[in-house]
Parts: structure tokens; C-alpha cells; sequence
């Protein structure tokens, strides 16, 4: 059972973690049960445990320790036997000197410790991720790019990926959704990768977003010159319209899915949704 503890406010997260009562606060029309509860004899991952508050830092402590926890708003304590798993986009060492982080909660977590070095480090996955990104989103956009030009997948190697993972993995989707046929070309991928270049070191406004505008000359599907800003902003319309619509329909149109997936949250979603002109689906 997997949790995002960088995706939810703070009172969000309590709730979702350990759940609450009827009545516990404004919109607790039930009780609910929580992840930790629902984990019982199972496992729990805590994604980006980092982006905790000091406040929920302190109950994730007592569970670990304890084994027990109260819901939102309840006073009954519930006991759980729950394997904790905790990831970190950040040194937590580096946060608990920064005093961002309970030096107690990083010593009861810090186990069996697995450093995953970054994907520059381990071009060899590179191929074999790639490989995986494009089933899963040819299934999930309906999609299918499934050949690798020889020039693309050498750039992809030779990049050295600062955003790691989850870079490689927008650039795959972003591939599928622009492709006009069945191969991932060196043409769809942005102007840092195919230069061997972070998009930081870029000049200019939207690096990828830029080469993206160039791509659409190139196949005709656009006229104006690269440079345009108004081509800029139909570009940037365009993609996030497609982007939307594509995770909506794999979601079921259950907007609440959709946005987590999209990495935002549903009020940015639902204003999205009104300026492209789509449908709004499941409020959920």
C-alpha cells in the first residue's frame, strides 16, 4: 500500500494515514478507515517522507515504536502490526541537521538502509526502462510506439538525467502523446537530450517546450516560426489539453485519480478542465 506524503496538505495526509471519525471535521461524513490500519499484518510505503510536518513526524514515531495510534477525532487507540517501508527524494541526514526532520523518526527508520544511485549511474537501466515506460503508456494513451529509433535511444544513454527516473519517464509519455506513428524518434525528444544537456542549462524560456514547437513545424503541424510566442503558448495548450484528456479517459474520468496522477491537486485539475474546454467526468 503505497502513499505520497508529498501529494497531500497536511491535514489530508493525517487522515489518509491513520483516518478518522464522523464529525472529526467539516466534510467527515463517515468514519473511514486509515492506510495504516488497513496495512495491518501487510506493508506500507511512505513515499517522500521528507515532505512530512513535524506534527505528523511525531505519530509516525509512535507507530513505528508503539505499534498504535488513535483516528482523527477518535480516542479509542487501535494497535497495528504494519511493515514500514519510507523513501526520500532528499539526504534525510541532510534534513534532520537542518532540523526539518526528527532525528529520532530518521534512527527508527533507518533499518536496512538502500541508497539508489541516480540514473546516471546506471545507464545500463536506461534501455529496459524505456522499454517499460512505452508499454505502460501505449496502454494507458492507446497508443502504439513500440520501436526505438537507434539515434533516440543513444541520446537517452548519453543524457545524464537530473530529474533521475521520473524525467525519463515524463519524456516517454510526452514521446507517445506527440508521435505520429509507431516509432519514438530522436526528433520527438527536447533539444537538452538530444544535446546531451540538462533543460537547466538551456537559455532561454521552456527549452523543451521550444524544441517541442520546432518538432510541429517540422511535421507540418504547426506554421509559424519556432520563436513565436503565440506558437509557445498553442504548444504549451496543446500538449497539457492532450495530456489531460489522455489521463482522464485511462482514470475513468474519476478527476480525484486523474490529479494525483498528474502530480496536481483536483481544484487545478477542475480549472484545467474549464479553460480546454473538457468535459469534467466523476467529481470523486
Amino acid at each position: 500500500m503505497r502513499v505520497n506524503c508529498g501529494a497531500l496538505s497536511e491535514s489530508l495526509l493525517e487522515s489518509e494515514l491513520f483516518g478518522h471519525v464522523r464529525g472529526a471535521f467539516t466534510g467527515a461524513v463517515a468514519n473511514r478507515t486509515g492506510r495504516f490500519e488497513a496495512a495491518h499484518t501487510g506493508t506500507i510505503f511512505l513515499d517522500e517522507i521528507n515532505s512530512t510536518t513535524h506534527h505528523l513526524q511525531v505519530k509516525l514515531l509512535r507507530v513505528l515504536q508503539e505499534r498504535e495510534f488513535e483516528r482523527v477525532g477518535d480516542t479509542e487507540t487501535i494497535r497495528v502490526d504494519t511493515r514500514v517501508i519510507a523513501a526520500s527524494n532528499r539526504d534525510l541526514l541532510d534534513e534532520v541537521a537542518k532540523e526539518s526532520f526528527r532525528e529520532d523518526l530518521y534512527y527508527r527508520l533507518n533499518v536496512i538502509p538502500i541508497l539508489l544511485p541516480p540514473l546516471r549511474s546506471r545507464r545500463d537501466d536506461i534501455p529496459l526502462l524505456v522499454t517499460h515506460f512505452l508499454e505502460f503508456y501505449n496502454e494507458q494513451n492507446d497508443r502504439y510506439v513500440v520501436h526505438i529509433q537507434k539515434e533516440a535511444l543513444d541520446a537517452l544513454v548519453r543524457y545524464h538525467w537530473p530529474g533521475n527516473v521520473r524525467e525519463l519517464q515524463n519524456v516517454v509519455e510526452r514521446c507517445i502523446v506527440m508521435a505520429p506513428g509507431d516509432e519514438l524518434t530522436l526528433g520527438l525528444l527536447p533539444t537538452s537530450i538530444r544535446g546531451g544537456r540538462s533543460a537547466a542549462s538551456v537559455p532561454g524560456r521552456g527549452g523543451d517546450l521550444d524544441s517541442l514547437a520546432r518538432d510541429l513545424v517540422e511535421q507540418g503541424l504547426a506554421t509559424a516560426p519556432p520563436g513565436d510566442d503565440t506558437l509557445f503558448d498553442r504548444v504549451v495548450s496543446r500538449v497539457e489539453r492532450e495530456l489531460i484528456a489522455q489521463m482522464l479517459a485511462a482514470c475513468g474520468g474519476v478527476q480525484l485519480k486523474a490529479a494525483a496522477r498528474l502530480g496536481i491537486n483536483r481544484n487545478t485539475l477542475r480549472k484545467k478542465l474549464l479553460e480546454h474546454g473538457l468535459e469534467e467526468g466523476d467529481t470523486s
